[in-house]
């Protein structure tokens, strides 16, 4: 039973972070219908950047601040650089380019920075708590809490703005949007730059337990997408659904049988809704007329 306990705990901590970077995945989806792939990266420069800022003598906080702002501008320069240009091109077309992005930034951030592991001190200090018989990490409650707070706003903020309804209508209808005077290009940045923000919360929130180094993007974007397709694509109560479900079925595969196996549940999970729910939990069917 401990066991067991401290295997749900390690998988809601992961899955947390899954859920954070499929809710990026969710944004972009909604507002472009892209898949965008450097997703992972975003999270990766949240911790890279921390770490660095960190180092050179800012406080924590300011230096996870400082991390987020700027991975939210790069979010920015890729819609405008790399996105926008592309518009009216194949979906297929657009997410090749987000793929080249990721290995852009992968690339710019080993010759930047360095190949290594790195970590910056866990937020409120190092020491388990002990909960019936397991342990968690007092910083593993941050990842989680990080979670749900920007499950909430996001929640709120595509139900209850007119920013957020904007959104979802510029990802219905582009030229129907524009017509009622939605700026969609505004619209696209917006969404880009607060994907990448939340991508690097979740970096800035993870780094203290699992490390970061300049390739840790690419495991990332391929489970927070997983976890996205699992809950339904779009959706941003599925993306934390499904995050928290790919964490603990990773846990808990090696936890029972064997840690190798573990990296492999994500791809099972994708097949897996490809195959028998391709819409996902919460995602709608949709049909066409033709």
């Amino acid at each position: 039973m401990d066991a067991l306990l401290q295997f749900i705990f390690s998988g809601v901590t992961v899955g947390a972070v899954y859920a954070l970077v499929a809710l990026g995945f969710t944004i972009i989806y909604n507002a472009s219908d892209v898949v965008n792939f450097a997703q992972g990266e975003f999270v990766m420069l949240g911790g890279m950047i921390t770490v660095f800022a960190h180092q050179a003598g800012l406080p924590l906080a300011l230096a996870a601040v400082l991390a987020i702002i700027v991975t939210a501008a790069i979010g920015v320069a890729l819609n405008k650089l790399a996105i926008e240009p592309a518009r009216g091109a194949p979906v297929v077309s657009v997410i090749i380019i987000t793929i080249g992005a990721s290995i852009l930034i992968r690339g710019a951030t080993q010759l930047i920075f360095d190949k290594q592991l790195h970590r910056f001190p866990a937020f409120s200090g190092d020491d388990p708590i002990r909960v019936m018989g397991a342990t968690i990490l007092p910083q593993s409650l941050w990842v989680t809490g990080g979670a749900l707070v920007v499950f909430a706003g996001l929640w709120l903020f595509f139900t209850r703005t007119l920013t957020g309804k904007a959104v979802l209508a510029t990802a219905n209808n582009r030229i129907a949007a524009q017509l009622v005077g939605i700026n969609t290009g505004a619209i696209m940045t917006l969404s880009f730059g607060l994907s990448a923000a939340i991508g690097a919360l979740a970096g800035v929130l993870i780094t203290p337990i699992t490390l970061v180094s300049y390739d840790v993007g690419v495991a990332l974007a391929l489970k927070g997408f997983a976890a996205a397709m699992l809950g339904g694509m779009g959706n941003p109560k599925g993306a934390l659904v499904g995050g928290l479900m790919l964490g603990l079925l990773e846990a808990l595969t090696a936890g029972y049988l064997s840690s190798q196996y573990k990296d492999a549940v994500a791809f099972i999970v994708i097949l897996a809704v490809l195959f028998v729910m391709p819409q996902g939990i919460f995602g709608k069917s949709s049909t066409e007329r033709v």
